[in-house]
């Protein structure tokens, strides 16, 4: 059975890097194996130029893998994206839960990342929720889910603890 996934939303700037540098730690702590996937619609480059690995691709390879004795990272040729389930089947099977960094279509279960300071209204409404399950925010907001301050990364994550981990399933 595929770990459950969960997306952290926001517009841009609103804070989802830096509540996801709180979170994870903190799901750490209480021993869960955590999966990232980071959604950007802009393409991305983690190779860079001179590289024996940029070299490899730029000469024509479709796949090149850097294996080292602590990780592993894959840089693929894809015809078309994949979609957060099939990454998260090929690549994260052996975590107990996937986190996205995006993935606002994705039809997932989302937490939306509000900052007042940073734009004037939140991404969803009260009349159309779609998928969203709870709002982080440096303010208090009512979109008809439970709300949880930006700093109170204990009480996020305890959600996400009772909401996908202790029942393995969820909203999944």
């Amino acid at each position: 059975m595929p770990p459950p996934i969960v997306s952290i939303v926001s517009k841009k700037n609103s804070g989802k890097t830096t509540l996801l540098e709180k979170l994870i730690p903190e799901l750490k702590r209480r021993g869960y194996r955590v999966g990232i996937i980071k959604h950007d619609t802009h393409g991305f480059d983690i190779d860079h130029e001179g590289k024996d690995s940029w070299r490899h691709k730029q000469a024509g390879a479709d796949t090149v893998a850097i294996s080292s004795p602590w990780k592993i990272s894959v840089i693929k040729d894809v015809v078309k994206e994949y979609g957060v389930d099939e990454i998260v089947a090929r690549y994260f099977a052996n975590e107990d839960i996937v986190i996205t960094e995006g993935y606002k279509k994705a039809g997932k279960p989302q937490i939306e990342v509000f900052r007042s300071t940073a734009h004037n209204s939140p991404l969803h409404t009260k009349e159309q929720p779609n998928t969203l399950i709870a709002v982080v925010s440096d303010v208090p907001i009512d979109l008809n889910v439970p709300w949880f301050d930006i700093n109170d990364v204990v009480s996020i994550a305890q959600f996400i603890e009772k909401t996908f981990l202790e029942n393995k399933g969820g909203y999944q």
